[in-house]
């Protein structure tokens, strides 16, 4: 493979293929790898120069501990390779393949979620009673901050999703109840909601009553009222769209399809379970209907391969596609 390859700039490497590397760079750090694994990674580096590029990046992330003091290293990959935490040295990956950052920046940021009030790892939800009577639900890979005070309910939705039902405010003096997310805040008016945080965008469904939104660069405000979802960014709010209340079922563990294209659904489950989870372009736009569990993916992809034209590929645990049979 020429050396040349090493040096592709960032904006040349596909996104996908980054995200390939550090799945590869986690299941190396978990002590898991086996021969196998390892012959599949040297099938994989070798695919392309862009594969080869992406791998020598991702092996910068270790590289990085040699910048600080052998304790803090030591220390610090000790914690990331801690049992439920793998998820964190994969978004330690993400974030040094994504752009360079410095050390300090590197500590201050991506382990907010590990620090959070209320947090899930991947595939886990967990509901919290808090203290104003409102009933506070995670779903899979998510993390949430609390700050109740004289005046404000506040709830910081760092990553993930949540499913809030506003409880009556004990308090003296009405307090508003405000979820804050990296594009806007939003106001419950007396309701049940999700808010879901996507990465460029927030998505918003109200089941009951209604909810303000306001995103932190537009002007004006916007009500949306139960039976409606939004999208909305730091900088507009997208129009309504109909919300389907399947809060309720993720609660539960499950995942419901109402003629939903296959590369959606494959999309969802991958949020429950580690590793790599993809559709070939071939049958991704098959319709899906059906409940499936998210407390087992595995079970939801053999479900898919007995009902529809399908089979599961398996390179790793970590690394499964579903293709046409």
């Amino acid at each position: 493979m020429p050396e040349v390859a090493h040096q592709l700039p960032l904006s040349r490497i596909e996104p996908a293929i980054l995200e390939e590397a550090a799945d590869w760079l986690t299941l190396l750090r978990s002590g898991e790898a086996t021969d196998d694994d390892r012959s599949c990674l040297e099938h994989w580096r070798c695919q392309s120069d862009m594969h080869l590029a992406a791998w020598h990046r991702a092996e910068s992330v270790l590289g990085t501990f040699s910048q600080v003091s052998a304790p803090v290293a030591r220390g610090t990959l000790s914690q990331l390779e801690s049992a439920g935490r793998r998820r964190a040295l994969k978004t330690f990956a993400l974030l040094l393949m994504a752009a360079p950052v410095s050390w300090v920046a590197y500590r201050q940021q991506p382990w907010r979620e590990w620090q959070a009030d209320f947090h899930t790892t991947i595939g886990e939800q967990q509901s919290f009673d808090l203290a104003d009577g409102t009933r506070l639900v995670l779903n899979t890979a998510t993390a949430v901050n609390v700050s109740f005070t004289d005046s404000v309910r506040s709830l910081t939705l760092l990553q993930g999703e949540i499913l809030i039902t506003t409880g009556k405010d004990p308090a003296p003096v009405a307090r508003p109840f405000l979820v804050h997310t990296d594009h806007g805040q939003l106001r419950a008016l007396g309701t049940r909601f999700t808010v879901h945080q996507l990465g460029d965008q927030t998505r918003l469904s109200v089941y009951d009553g209604a909810v303000e939104v306001a995103p932190h660069d537009a002007i004006g405000k916007v009500v949306v009222v139960a039976g409606e979802q939004r999208l909305f960014s730091s900088a507009r709010i997208h129009p309504s769209e109909l919300a389907v209340d399947n809060a309720e079922l993720w609660e539960q563990g499950m995942l419901m399809a109402s003629d939903m294209y296959l590369g959606d659904l494959v999309c969802e489950l991958g949020r429950y379970r580690r590793g790599v989870l993809r559709c070939d372009p071939a049958v991704a736009s098959l319709r899906v209907s059906g409940a499936f569990p998210v407390n087992d993916t595995d079970a939801s992809l053999t479900l898919l391969q007995q009902t529809l034209p399908v089979q599961v590929s398996r390179i790793t645990p970590w690394w499964v596609t579903l293709k046409a049979s």
